[in-house]
């Protein structure tokens, strides 16, 4: 999220004093009707600049004071100040807020102890017990926003992503296990201690979980060493599979990061792994992965044998492909 902030109020705002200023200018030039009351509007003149165009009516009782487009922040605060001093953002809106997801979604979400009649534009979650929440733009904490998140996946790849994307920006994991812990109940908890718990492989994407699970687990294949980091040259690479001893390495591609072909990075490191290591790089993605782990569990055998393994892909069902491998 961008954080930083411009705001240019016009002369009639100015004009308000020095509490109003400042005021505006924490709230990103929204305010509550009964703020520029106390201001010493008029009901009346707040009315009529809306009707002109001028300011913009964001929710009863919340006015924007410019006629531009609102800008997320815009928004959020407004959303903030409808549900009230107690309310936060939470969910994809304080994810948003601290990095951890990219997009902050359609809707604005906040969390407020109080009832707060739903609004356009608005989420409004009603929580008896509000995480602690704080900010400039008042949201509940990054580990709370992780567990909203997880709560509301809808299946193990959806709590993995959110996991995982906690992980790349440096989350601690006991403390979304300790925020975790402090509710009475958490959909998803056993499989979020299964990747946060200390011993857990770190799992850094839907991808690679899925990898672990019907590649290799359903397949009896060996079980790889994840997110592996080796110097080669000048360089650091990390590889999120390594099956060491028998020189194979997995490179696992999300297809959104280059569907079609592979970086020209990728490409240097598999050649400076086999110079340096005399290792095997088998590269896959969701098409492999996802739709046909069993012609992917046979070729990462197959492999393996051919670096001295002895073992041999087991079929995870009657239809498997590896039933029919040698």
């Amino acid at each position: 999220m961008d954080r930083s902030r411009v705001v240019t109020l016009s002369p009639e705002l100015v004009a308000l004093g020095r509490d109003a200023v400042d005021a505006l200018t924490r709230q990103d030039r929204v305010a509550t009707t009964a703020q520029l009351v106390r201001w010493g509007l008029k009901r009346g003149l707040v009315a009529q600049r809306v009707t002109q165009g001028r300011w913009q009516r964001m929710h009863q009782g919340v006015v924007l004071l410019h006629s531009g487009s609102p800008s997320w922040r815009e928004q959020a605060r407004s959303a903030l100040l409808y549900a009230g001093p107690t309310a936060a953002l939470s969910h994809s809106s304080a994810a948003y807020v601290h990095g951890i997801v990219k997009q902050p979604g359609r809707l604005v979400e906040v969390s407020t102890p109080r009832a707060t009649r739903p609004t356009d534009g608005v989420v409004v979650h009603r929580r008896r017990a509000m995480p602690w929440a704080g900010g400039r733009l008042r949201s509940v904490s990054q580990d709370a926003a992780v567990i909203d998140l997880v709560e509301r996946a809808g299946d193990v790849d959806g709590v993995v992503a959110v996991v995982g994307a906690a992980m790349l920006r440096g989350m601690i994991p006991d403390r979304i296990l300790l925020e975790a812990s402090s509710r009475t109940r958490v959909r998803h908890r056993a499989l979020l201690h299964a990747l946060l718990d200390p011993g857990s492989e770190l799992i850094e994407s839907p991808l690679e979980h899925r990898y672990a699970r019907d590649v290799e687990r359903a397949h009896a294949l060996p079980r790889g060493r994840t997110q592996v980091r080796q110097k080669v040259g000048d360089r650091w690479i990390r590889a999120d599979r390594v099956y060491r001893g028998l020189g194979v390495r997995i490179e696992l591609d999300g297809q959104f990061a280059h569907p079609l072909a592979s970086t020209d990075d990728d490409v240097w490191r598999d050649n400076a792994v086999v110079l340096a290591h005399s290792e095997v790089t088998l590269r896959y993605r969701w098409s492999h992965v996802a739709t046909s782990p069993c012609a992917t569990a046979v070729q990462v055998a197959a492999a393996l044998r051919s670096r001295g393994w002895v073992g041999a892909a087991r079929a995870c069902r009657e239809a498997c492909t590896a039933s029919r491998s040698g």
